[in-house]
C-alpha cells in the first residue's frame, strides 16, 4: 500500500514535537564514531538477524512475522 505525503509526515502514536526535537538534537550531536558503535551495537544484536530482502517481498515478510507473533509470547523483534 503506497502513503500519500501526509500519511508519511504523520508522527507514530505517541510522538509529539517535542520527543521529535529531542530524536533529532541526539542525531545531529552524534560525532561519527558515536554513530558508528550504536550502529554496530544494534546490528550486533542477539535479538534479532538484518537481512536484505528484495523489496516486493517486503509485505510478505511482515506478514510471516506478524502470524509468528501472533502465535508465540514473544514477539519476533
Amino acid at each position: 500500500m503506497k502513503q500519500t505525503a501526509i500519511e508519511q509526515t504523520r508522527p507514530p502514536p505517541g510522538w509529539n514535537p517535542e520527543r521529535i526535537g529531542q530524536v533529532l538534537a541526539h542525531y545531529e550531536s552524534q560525532s561519527e564514531e558515536e554513530a558508528m558503535a550504536e550502529d554496530e551495537a544494534a546490528f550486533g544484536s542477539a535479538d534479532g538477524t538484518v537481512m536484505k530482502i528484495p523489496p516486493a517481498l517486503v509485505p510478505e515478510v511482515r506478514a510471516l512475522i506478524a502470524k509468528y507473533e501472533a502465535t508465540h509470547d514473544s514477539p519476533a523483534r
